[in-house]
């Protein structure tokens, strides 16, 4: 070996025949695609092994064996089936954007279908769960912080589904889910207008305020709502009209907390009690 040259490797080496001997064997891998078990499988029996799968949490596993179904039996209501199911299988594996295109497909290719009012319902359910987070309060999180995209596209699904099916058995608790965003639209309105108040922005936070009264009846946070304006006019020296939002105040709300507590009453928010 001359000095200052590199030694080289021969093919015949034994470190090149074992690199080459596991590239080999990894490429043969790579190429040598998984068996299908489902093969040999008729549609039902996809059908059932899905269910079975979902039926003991097994989603992720689920969701494959319903795409196979949705080939195996294209045009036939067990291929319909088998979307709805993917879609409820998405859901509850986390994976909400996907469950939203399984359904928004079902919906454009099936629009005459019996099961539309249940795939509506479960578009809702999917971002009301997605946005709202219903048991939150857990946490102590304020809904009305996040963002609230997803909150109006579930309410649009609840009353697209209770105009066009008033009487489908989803129906009553859409109502009820409505009812809940609605809520928590306004409180999203109230929550802006006291971070406003709270910064010293009496104005904008009563701009704020007067659009959460202004867009929404008879829920809980017009009470805040109408407590804001009333700090706010006070803090800019407004006495006339802080005067009267303090008489609306007792007479709108004769047992408002906010009166005699202020803003600390907002530790027991409306969505602690839906």
């Amino acid at each position: 070996m001359f000095p200052g040259k590199l030694s080289v490797v021969t093919a015949t080496s034994p470190l090149v025949a074992i690199a080459l001997a596991l590239s080999l064997t990894v490429s043969g891998c790579s190429t040598t695609p998984a068996p299908d078990r489902t093969a040999g499988w008729s549609p039902n029996k996809i059908y059932a092994e899905a269910k079975d799968e979902a039926s003991s949490g097994g989603y992720d596993k689920a969701i494959p064996l319903y795409e196979k179904l949705e080939g195996r039996a294209a045009g036939t209501p067990l291929a319909q089936q088998a979307q709805l199911e993917k879609a409820y299988a998405q859901y509850k594996s986390g994976e909400q954007a996907q469950a939203i295109s399984t359904l928004d497909r079902f919906m454009k290719l099936h629009p005459a279908s019996p099961a539309l009012d249940y795939a509506l319902y479960l578009k809702g359910v999917v971002n009301f769960n997605d946005n709202l987070g219903l048991f939150a309060f857990i946490s102590r999180q304020d809904l009305s912080e996040r963002d609230q995209k997803a909150a109006k596209e579930s309410f649009e699904s609840f009353r697209e589904l209770t105009t066009r099916f008033p009487d489908s058995r989803y129906a009553p608790d859409s109502r009820l889910r409505m009812n809940y965003i609605v809520n928590s639209l306004a409180q999203s309105e109230v929550h802006v207008a006291r971070y406003y108040y709270s910064r010293g922005a009496y104005v904008a936070a009563i701009n704020r305020a007067q659009s959460a009264i202004a867009d929404y009846r008879d829920v809980p946070a017009i009470e805040e709502a109408t407590y804001i304006l009333y700090k706010s006019y006070d803090a800019l020296g407004m006495n006339d009209l802080r005067d009267d939002m303090r008489r609306i105040m007792e007479k709108s709300y004769p047992q408002s907390q906010y009166l005699t507590r202020g803003f600390k009453s907002a530790d027991n928010p409306w969505y602690k009690f839906w």
